[in-house]
């Protein structure tokens, strides 16, 4: 029996989905690696096609406004069209721009296929409630957890596989090495992806008009995507500021070291996905935050400490539990969500990403204002003040905690 098969006559059985969770891990953790790597490549990018200071900025901008459209204009077909065909249709769209990057001629056709290969990123946030939706409701955090394991993993290691690639070879080189392993990735999601049928029955329009409705009748959206924006934006501000502070003493490394170790975090998806399920949701949240504030804590520590071996030892154990409280709201908040109305998965999951996403933008902005204002420790305590907003709801609230 196929897995298609096994979900139309029994969405209950989760055994069949085991591969499918694991290829929906690799393929969101590949595929997220597209939206960061630019903010490495970018003065390769400029050099090799004369750009000007302008364009090189787009570059990045480009590519992440093409994300936060595809999450607010694509997701949402989820509920509209059957899900293997957009998913797959997706990630040819990412392939074909992937290459298009890579073969650039000119500035203008670089920033055009930026934007697109960014706006077929979407894929990975049509995955994961698929995923999700194969398995019953008691076991749907852990099969998040497990595909978020994959997505905090390649948003991490984003940055120094690119120029790791671009090192060895080019910049180019890293566009077309993601090219290859989404397609590889393509083939393996159109042999085990099962086909699901959409529930709701209404217009595309009408789908786009009720992102308001769903906000005011859905307080766990609302509630869990507050904190999720809040816990990115800790997290953008942290790693939009480290790459600032690690060349100088007491560090003196680069921002691939402290990235490799930050990984381990990603080691929490799982653990807060199976716990959540077990009815432990509300205090992993608040641990979550707390975790938030007291890794930041140790990372401003350690950027006042004067011996190096100290101060990385401090600013690595920050990072793994910074990435722990982080992705562990992340995974519970999904978790959450994808509880709530099937028929409206789809807008519901696009909702959710593009207003944490919004958080991260923020965190980046507080991030640079607080290096003006005040260097490294500035930055640290205005990372932990989105934790402190973060625990301060779970106080107020338990919606979306169960």
């Amino acid at each position: 029996m196929t897995i298609s098969e096994a979900t139309k006559l029994s969405p209950a059985r989760t055994v069949s989905v085991r591969p499918l969770i694991w290829i929906g891990a690799i393929t969101t953790g590949t595929v997220v690696t597209n939206l960061f790597a630019p903010q490495i490549l970018v003065g390769l990018m400029s050099r090799s096609l004369d750009m000007t200071a302008l364009q090189a900025g787009l570059i990045s901008t480009l590519t992440l406004l093409g994300y936060a459209l595809g999450l607010l204009l694509l997701v949402p077909l989820v509920d509209l069209v059957e899900n293997k065909r957009l998913i797959l249709r997706t990630l040819a769209c990412a392939i074909v721009a992937a290459i298009g990057t890579a073969m650039a001629p000119t500035p203008l056709i670089l920033l055009a296929a930026t934007f697109i290969l960014g706006a077929s990123c979407a894929a990975i946030q049509m995955v994961v409630p698929l995923v999700a939706s194969m398995v019953p409701p008691e076991r749907r955090g852990q099969a998040i957890g497990d595909v978020m394991s994959g997505l905090m993993i390649g948003i991490l290691l984003s940055r120094p596989m690119a120029s790791l690639i671009a090192d060895s070879w080019n910049w180019r080189g890293y566009y077309l090495t993601s090219a290859v392993l989404m397609t590889v990735l393509a083939a393996a999601l159109a042999r085990y992806l099962p086909t699901l049928q959409p529930a709701a029955k209404i217009s595309y329009g009408a789908l786009l008009r009720s992102f308001p409705k769903l906000l005011r009748e859905e307080p766990v959206l609302r509630v869990r995507a507050w904190t999720a924006a809040l816990v990115m934006a800790s997290f953008t501000a942290f790693w939009a500021a480290v790459a600032l502070r690690l060349p100088d003493a007491p560090f003196k490394l680069d921002a691939k070291g402290i990235a490799l170790i930050g990984v381990a975090g990603a080691a929490a998806t799982p653990i807060a996905g199976r716990w959540g399920d077990r009815g432990f949701a509300r205090p992993l949240l608040i641990v979550s935050h707390l975790l938030i504030v007291g890794a930041l804590a140790l990372c401003a520590w350690a950027g006042m400490t004067e011996s190096r071996i100290a101060a990385l030892s401090l600013l690595g154990v920050g990072a793994v539990l910074l990435d722990f409280g982080i992705t562990t709201d992340q995974t519970l908040g999904r978790r959450a969500v994808n509880l709530l109305q099937p028929e409206a998965r789809g807008r519901i999951n696009g909702l959710f990403v593009a207003l944490f996403f919004i958080g991260g933008a923020v965190g980046a902005a507080t991030a640079s204002a607080a290096w003006s204002f005040g260097g490294w420790t500035a930055v640290c305590a205005v990372a932990a003040t989105f934790g402190v907003l973060g625990f301060i709801t779970d106080i107020a609230t338990e919606t979306g905690s169960e």
